[in-house]
């Protein structure tokens, strides 16, 4: 089985995509502080998957221990990197500490993966870095607008940063066209994925791993579940002024599900692509956009609760309206969503439900 280290493994997006990994017949790695994770999670990955999932506790900022990992787990064949924050919110509160943590514990994990000849990255972006773009559905060529958030800003300078690793690693071209498999080719070359995410909601439908905000919600998907459960008096609507057919944001809701299975995609696509270096960008979405309120709605059909909210004002960082083209995603790697909101808040209502439970 290829071993693929998963960055932030133990976290959301990451625990599902080390499911969809083992089922496609890789072994995933998890790498994990632990500091927005829940540590029963790994052992429900394995649970769910008959797999013996490795398991190290570091921050990816410590390039040292995070050598070590690579030393112990060799050969690797590549790695899926989640280990950022990722509230817009909390980024605006705390810009410096977003900053410190996305940008610096993916040049640490760059640093470590020339050492360790591992050339496969595949990047956990958002589709934060368009700003509030002027057309949609939003393309990979659309312009990057000055972000809304520092988380958002954050993604654009680490997209920056795969840029020019690439860029140099082609301008060296007695080493990039060495064939692929030689230890100075694939320390030099740099093979990178970045998926721009638009926002992940659901949970496995085995209820068995799901969204775990550690303290309030910052995202909707648990603020919902979390009011129906009665752990909130209410859900607040930041907003219902903008210029949208209900007033609310509209976002593109992706199921985790569907998510975690364009990471297997996008490493499956790198294993076709030739020797050398390239970076390349895929939005990853529904390539459908749905309000605030339509979501709401969608959880009170499914779950039979109805939900108690009110609107609030406008909160900083909060783009009006984002929905992703994924022709690119479809075309190049085979892979289209196939869960829709009713399915994403069913699975988010079983998990919460499950979790108040205490199972």
């Amino acid at each position: 089985m290829k071993k693929v280290i998963v960055t932030g493994g133990a976290g959301y997006i990451g625990s599902h995509t080390c499911v969809a990994l083992a089922r496609a017949g890789y072994l995933p790695v998890v790498v994990d502080n632990f500091c927005a994770s829940d540590r029963r999670i790994p052992g429900r990955v394995c649970e769910l998957t008959g797999a013996d999932v490795p398991v190290h506790e570091l921050d990816c900022r410590d390039r040292a221990a995070l050598a070590r990992v690579f030393e112990r787990e060799a050969p690797v064949f590549g790695v899926i990197h989640f280990a950022a924050h990722k509230s817009v919110g909390v980024s605006v509160r705390e810009p410096r500490e977003y900053y410190d943590n996305n940008i610096g514990s993916l040049a640490a994990l760059l640093a470590v993966l020339e050492r360790a000849h591992v050339p496969q990255l595949v990047f956990s972006s958002s589709c934060t870095v368009y700003g509030q773009p002027e057309r949609l559905p939003v393309t990979e060529t659309s312009p990057i607008r000055a972000a809304e958030s520092p988380y958002g800003r954050t993604k654009q300078v680490c997209e920056s940063l795969l840029e020019d690793v690439v860029s140099a690693a082609r301008a060296t071209p007695q080493l990039s066209a060495l064939p692929q498999g030689s230890a100075v080719s694939q320390g030099s070359a740099l093979r990178a994925v970045t998926l721009r995410y638009f926002n992940p909601v659901g949970a496995h439908p085995s209820a068995r791993i799901g969204e775990l905000p550690l303290g309030k919600p910052e995202t909707l998907a648990p603020y919902i579940t979390q009011t129906a459960a009665g752990l909130r008096d209410e859900l607040v609507v930041f907003g219902n002024d903008y210029p949208t057919p209900d007033g609310t944001c509209v976002r593109d809701y992706l199921h985790v599900c569907d998510l975690a299975l364009a990471h297997v995609a996008a490493l499956e696509w790198m294993e076709r692509r030739p020797a050398g270096s390239f970076h390349e960008v895929f939005n990853v979405g529904t390539g459908q956009g749905v309000s605030v309120l339509e979501a709401i709605r969608a959880f009170e059909a499914v779950s039979g609760v109805p939900l108690r909210y009110r609107f609030g004002p406008r909160r900083p960082g909060d783009a009006v309206t984002v929905y992703a083209s994924v022709d690119k995603i479809e075309r190049e790697l085979g892979w289209r969503a196939q869960l829709g909101i009713v399915d994403a808040m069913r699975d988010a209502w079983n998990w919460q439900q499950a979790l108040r439970a205490g199972l």
